[in-house]
């Protein structure tokens, strides 16, 4: 009876080790599940076409490799537009600007190895300025990864330190739900960028990987059975169930939300402020909440507001509760701050710049962002984990007939006319030998339409035009961000242009074709560097540059160029609206505009 026991038990864990061991070589999955058509000309690029249609994905920006060359003609099939750049950067900054401004998650495909290791400062920009944004890479085939292969490097661990979420797909049957699994989790909680490998083999059609699978000179004996049949078997493993009808549709978006406790609280709070202002960030401008909505919340509670990042041009171009300037002493002054999506890092000198008898309201998707440097430089008194924009509906929604003491917004407005009069002096003053950059920019501001998007990449020139150029409107102002990286001009512009073809864009970097107005502040320095660099260690070297003829660049790539120096000071109006006469007919223009160096810093600018 003990020996039948055994025996038994013997059978039993034998069966189950067999069991086991079928499963981990997909045995019994391909028992139940087709593997694909010998001749079959599908492939897996199709399956992340279909994926991107589903949840309204217009445009996939890309510099062509071999191995994802199945994506992108998919996707161009699938009437998904296809842009190609010059560079694997440009194609994730143009995503960037692209999920900034239509609220879906902007697309980026590149190669395999460089191509992936191109985008590594796009991809760090886009998660620190919070952009859901899809890479998708290449990469060697499955069994030759680790191998030596061409290209072949260990993509996830470079990049999941960068994104909310990094796979690798393993075979044909996953490359949907991983690509909606993705997306989700790009728009959730905290947006940022998801990244997701491809092997070769996982997208090429399967007689053609069939053939990469031929072994021509297999060992001998029974060792060349069994490499023979593991590469067949791994084979059918790819392809097991590849085209078996799987739902594409997007998976449920979580955004965190205050509850209706800390809602209460804070309009008690801000019921009783005197000196309320409000710091809005970036995050206030995220789906699902539309700008228009945010902006009636913010009228009707009436209180002066800060804009930075994307919710500049939040209140349009003049609104009385729009300040612009002398924001410490405003937050000196403040017995109540909202922090709507606006972080204690460098920009608020960590939260020192924060009145400590001040009630502080804070409210980031975040956790890590909501309380950033509050162990040291400051303490909220109410702390939520949740959505600016739809918080600010609520909190207007419960103070409705309750507005902010007039004299307070006054007050502020009046420093801010007082503060914005002596910039513009500042702008009439003349510089020794080039024309005034303050005074280009004012002028630009005045002529430029409506329906601006101004594209900022640079140091003092940009610096200073986030101080005198005003977006007519929310979502018409991109910037890197808090990374502050230079180079996101192109990029940003392209992908703006293709959201907004109607648009006027003025970017101040040079382009190619896109039909924009390119803007340079050329001082033939790098101004901001050399400010401090020349006094405090005596040398100038690396800062000093020439005044380089970017106008005729233009003019290589397409584009209309125009050098502009002193002399054509009383005609820069004209040239401006010359210049906008193009972009309207399709061409690209570039202003070269030759300027003193400007002294940018605090807030405060000089000539």
């Amino acid at each position: 009876m003990e020996i039948a026991t055994a025996l038994g038990c013997f059978v039993g864990f034998a069966f189950g080790g067999l069991v086991f061991v079928a499963y981990k070589l997909g045995l019994l999955y391909q028992l139940f599940h087709k593997v694909s058509p010998f001749g079959s000309p599908r492939h897996g690029g199709e399956s992340v076409a279909e994926v991107l249609r589903a949840h309204g994905v217009k445009f996939v920006f890309t510099l062509v490799g071999g191995h994802i060359s199945p994506i992108l003609v998919a996707c161009e099939k699938l009437g998904i537009r296809i842009v190609d750049t010059r560079h694997e950067a440009t194609a994730v900054f143009a995503a960037d600007a692209v999920a900034r401004l239509s609220g879906t998650v902007g697309v980026a495909a590149v190669t395999a190895g460089p191509g992936l290791t191109n985008t590594v400062t796009a991809v760090k920009n886009a998660q620190m300025a919070e952009s859901p944004l899809l890479l998708l890479g290449g990469a060697a085939a499955t069994l030759l990864q680790g191998r030596g292969a061409l290209q072949d490097i260990d993509q996830m661990s470079l990049f999941k330190p960068l994104c909310k979420f990094c796979a690798s797909v393993r075979s044909v049957k996953d490359i949907a739900i991983t690509v909606r699994k993705a997306l989700a989790i790009a728009q959730s909680g905290t947006p940022g960028p998801v990244f997701i490998e491809f092997p070769i083999d996982t997208l090429y059609p399967f007689h053609l990987v069939s053939k990469e699978f031929g072994v021509k000179n297999p060992p001998k004996g029974i060792m060349g059975k069994v490499v023979t049949w593991y590469l067949h078997n791994h084979l059918k493993n790819l392809f097991a169930g590849a085209w078996e009808t799987r739902d594409v549709s997007p998976l449920p978006v979580h955004i965190p939300q205050a509850t209706d406790n800390q809602v209460q609280k804070c309009i008690e709070l801000v019921s009783r402020a005197k000196k309320p202002v409000i710091l809005l960030g970036s995050q206030a401008t995220l789906p699902p909440t539309p700008t228009d909505d945010i902006r009636a919340a913010l009228e009707s509670l009436g209180i002066p507001c800060f804009l930075g990042g994307m919710s500049r041009g939040m209140l349009g171009r003049n609104s009385p509760l729009h300040i612009r300037q002398n924001r410490s002493d405003a937050l000196k002054e403040a017995d109540l701050v909202l922090l709507a999506g606006t972080v204690c890092d460098f920009r608020l000198s960590y939260g020192r710049v924060l009145n400590r008898r001040s009630r502080i309201i804070a409210v980031n998707r975040d956790k890590t962002q909501l309380l950033k440097n509050s162990d040291m430089f400051w303490k909220p008194t109410v702390a939520i984990q949740g959505d600016a924009g739809s918080f600010l509906l609520r909190l207007s929604k419960g103070l409705k007939g309750h507005t902010c003491p007039e004299d307070w917004p006054q007050c502020l407005k009046a420093g801010d006319v007082t503060k914005e009069k002596a910039n513009r002096r500042k702008a009439d003053e003349k510089t020794d030998r080039h024309l005034n950059p303050l005074s280009v920019l004012h002028r630009v501001d005045e002529l430029m339409a409506d329906d601006s998007i101004i594209v900022a990449d640079g140091g003092d020139f940009v610096g200073s035009a986030a101080y005198i150029m005003r977006p007519r409107g929310p979502l018409r102002w991109l910037d890197p961000g808090a990374f502050g990286t230079l180079g996101v001009g192109g990029g940003f512009a392209l992908g703006a242009k293709l959201c907004r073809p109607e648009s006027e864009l003025i970017c101040f970097v040079p382009l190619s074709q896109t039909p924009v107005i390119a803007l340079v502040g050329n001082d033939a320095c790098w101004s901001q560097i050399a400010r401090e660099q020349v006094p405090i260690l005596g040398s100038n070297v690396a800062c000093g540059l020439a005044f380089t003829d970017y106008h005729i660049v233009a003019d290589g790539y397409g584009g209309k160029g125009t050098l502009i120096g002193r002399e054509d000071e009383d005609k820069l109006d004209g040239i401006i609206k010359e210049a906008q006469k193009e972009t309207r007919q399709g061409r690209a223009t570039l202003l070269n505009v030759l300027i003193g160096k400007t002294n940018f810093r605090d807030g405060s600018i000089s000539v």
